[in-house]
């Protein structure tokens, strides 16, 4: 720790720190256009300068200098700097000055009106007027692709945009050309950007020269209602904030949260809005004479209750889709329990993923945040560019500070940082057990194809053997490690929405069942289901809803408050933002209609009593942003149970396309144009 004194006011702060940093600690206000806490450090605004007693006779540029850096007074006192002289306020205003000499008179047009940095520090530190009389430059305005656009014209060349494409992203695709009044910011040959994190770019900018394409012209931030919660894209569970404007969402913005996404976000998760408005089921529908024909809900339900009183309780089932929550799931499985049915999966078909083991044996045991103290972190079986974009920067920050190697078992692909690729299949498992590495704090990332293989018990029961016995497991670091792709996967294990006994499960069911109810699953191969009646509950036209013979239309995640554990078994609340279209219902109250209709009556008639109930049931589930401490005892029972034959089919990832991975990126135009450039490679010039 280091003393110094700022503005009179003497404080303490670790020695690593900056004057910037410093003086923030000590509540003195500095602006800043370069800075920013998460990237490298590049002093070339100069809006932080401040005064330093006993320094040079200048300003001095607080983010590029240190405390340790400063001297002390002449008898040993702390060393002193002010920020709010005169003559700091003279060079601020300078500075000021020199960015608005080629700064264009756009912020009636600009999409960043009413959120730039650059009117906000304008106002505070700047003049009303300017002594340069020159006519101002013009700058290009470049392709980046679908989502990001450009206005260089406004740059003011803080090179934010440089560094995160760099650092954070891992994908060098944006850097400066040219010196002086031809520097320019660019993607060297104009082509489309192809990190999965390219939106954030967006937020960093501090003035209107990157901005969002989808939203460009659509609203100003003072007309949206922002409404804080949870993004269900993945199963990291990031920290967003929906702004609508009506029951209309405008866009989707991130969150800090250090626990999950930092402050970053993927481009799915951002872009994702223009699929929340189309294909959009918001009535219900019966299939009459082979054609879906609208329909009331009594008429609905009179349909399915005949077709489920018909039925064996042992030939009714239901499946979760990913992107249900946990109070809905809950409400199917009390209704399956009263119709006497055992059939419920939450699972993609052939999961070896078993909550009667323990709960270790299926979630993120070390936390997102523990990625930052693994020495050594092996992906088993997963592409987490593709699966978790957001928990990929992680690693690769992890990577980046050289304290951590990385391994790759499985397919071999560019994931943003090094990984000594050791193999492609189960066959080099034996092999990791006789060279596994030597460092303390160790990790294994299995991914969703580990688990759904047909030899996924085999492979979890060796990788769970090796955990223990090279003390990768150990009760003070679980490094045992599960990577889910969907939101609701571990809700679902932890309510044990899996077959009970004699029950079926996911693949069994869609062969088999007479009656199928899905919960908004989608990602099924419905070409196996030939015969059966098939009701479909979700908010999409997606493939659930085009194989059914009942559609009742539900809500979608920004439309109902809702519950969903992240893969490191994170209880997440997400808040509704607007409101279903037509006569759309949240999911758990369609069920608890559907359960009268049924006269079997659900015990609950508001959101409340439902989740009084689930969290007697399941007491965990109130304890909301909280990760329940994790044991090794579910990777015990994992490594002791049977788990036959392995086989030499390589490992592959469950995600062929980032961009088109649920209903609603399905349903979005935007995100169908980034699927259709990532296939062409990116290569397409600008339009």
């Amino acid at each position: 720790m280091a003393k110094i004194i700022v503005d009179g006011k003497e404080v303490e702060v670790p020695d690593h720190y900056t004057l910037l940093q410093a003086a923030e600690e000590a509540g003195a206000e500095i602006p800043r256009f370069c800075f920013h806490e998460r990237l490298s450090i590049a002093g070339n605004c100069r809006m932080c300068l401040v005064e330093a007693k006993g320094g040079p006779p200048k300003p001095v540029a607080s983010c590029a200098m240190g405390v340790k850096d400063m001297r002390p007074g002449p008898n040993g006192e702390p060393p002193e700097i002010f920020t709010n002289t005169p003559m700091v306020k003279k060079a601020r205003e300078g500075v000021m000055e020199f960015l608005l000499i080629n700064h264009p008179l756009d912020c009636p047009i600009c999409d960043q009106g009413g959120e730039c940095d650059l009117q906000d520090q304008a106002m505070a530190f700047g003049i009303d007027e300017s002594r340069y009389s020159e006519n101002k430059r013009a700058v290009e305005d470049k392709y980046v692709g679908p989502l990001v656009k450009t206005i260089m014209t406004r740059c003011i060349h803080c090179t934010r945009c440089v560094r995160f494409s760099t650092e954070v992203a891992g994908v060098s695709e944006l850097g400066l050309l040219g010196r002086g009044e031809d520097a320019e910011i660019t993607t060297y040959l104009e082509k489309a950007m192809t990190s999965e994190l390219q939106g954030n770019v967006i937020d960093l900018c501090p003035v209107g020269a990157l901005t969002s394409k989808p939203y460009a012209f659509q609203a100003r931030p003072w007309e949206l209602t922002k409404t804080e919660t949870i993004d269900v894209m993945d199963a990291v569970g990031s920290s967003i904030r929906v702004d609508t404007r009506g029951s209309e969402v405008m866009r989707i913005m991130p969150r800090v949260n250090e626990a999950t996404n930092e402050e970053w976000i993927s481009d799915k998760t951002r872009f994702i809005w223009d699929g929340l408005k189309t294909q959009r089921l918001d009535r219900p529908y019966i299939r009459k004479n082979g054609k879906l024909t609208a329909a009331s809900w009594s008429e609905a339900f009179a349909v399915i209750a005949e077709k489920v009183n018909g039925t064996a309780p042992e030939n009714i089932g239901a499946i979760a889709g990913d992107l249900s929550s946990v109070e809905e799931i809950y409400a199917m499985r009390e209704l399956m329990s009263a119709l006497g049915s055992a059939n419920t999966d939450c699972r993609p078909e052939n999961s070896a993923l078993d909550p009667a083991l323990g709960r270790s044996s299926y979630i993120f045991n070390t936390t997102i945040e523990g990625i930052e103290d693994a020495d050594a972190i092996l992906l088993v079986g997963t592409n987490p560019r593709k699966e978790a974009s957001v928990l990929n920067a992680r690693i690769r920050k992890r990577w980046r500070t050289g304290e951590a190697m990385v391994g790759l078992l499985g397919e071999d692909a560019d994931l943003t940082y090094d990984a000594v690729h050791v193999g492609a299949g189960p066959d080099s498992i034996s092999f990791l057990d006789k060279k596994m590495t030597k460092a303390k704090s160790r990790m294994f990332i299995i991914g969703e194809a580990v688990a759904n293989r047909k030899d996924g018990a085999a492979v979890l029961q060796k990788l769970a053997g090796i955990a223990l016995r090279h003390g990768i497991a150990r009760d003070d670091w679980n490094g045992f490690n599960v990577l889910h792709t969907a939101a609701a996967r571990v809700g679902g294990l932890d309510l044990g929405f899996v077959p009970g006994e004699g029950g079926k499960s996911t693949g069994e069911m869609l062969r088999e069942s007479e009656v199928l109810f899905l919960l908004g699953a989608d990602e099924l191969d419905m070409i196996e289901r030939r015969s059966g009646f098939t009701v479909y509950i979700g908010s999409h036209g997606d493939v659930g809803a085009h194989h059914a013979d009942v559609i009742l239309p539900g809500a979608a995640y920004t439309e109902k408050s809702g519950t969903w554990v992240n893969t490191e078994g994170r209880v997440q609340m997400g808040q509704r933002a607007g409101f279903a279209p037509g006569e759309a219902r949240e999911d758990w109250a369609i069920l608890r209609a559907m359960s009268e209709a049924l006269v079997k009556t659900l015990p609950f008639d508001s959101l409340a009593q439902l989740r009084a109930a689930l969290y007697e049931a399941h007491p965990h589930f109130a304890e909301i942003d909280e990760v329940m401490e994790s044991d090794t005892s579910g990777v015990e029972a994992l490594a002791k149970r049977k788990g036959g034959r392995l086989t030499k089919a390589a490992f592959k990832s469950p995600i062929d396309d980032f961009y088109l991975t649920n209903p609603i990126a399905r349903s979005s135009a935007v995100m169908a144009e980034c699927s259709a450039r990532a296939k062409g490679e990116f290569a397409e010039a600008a339009e």
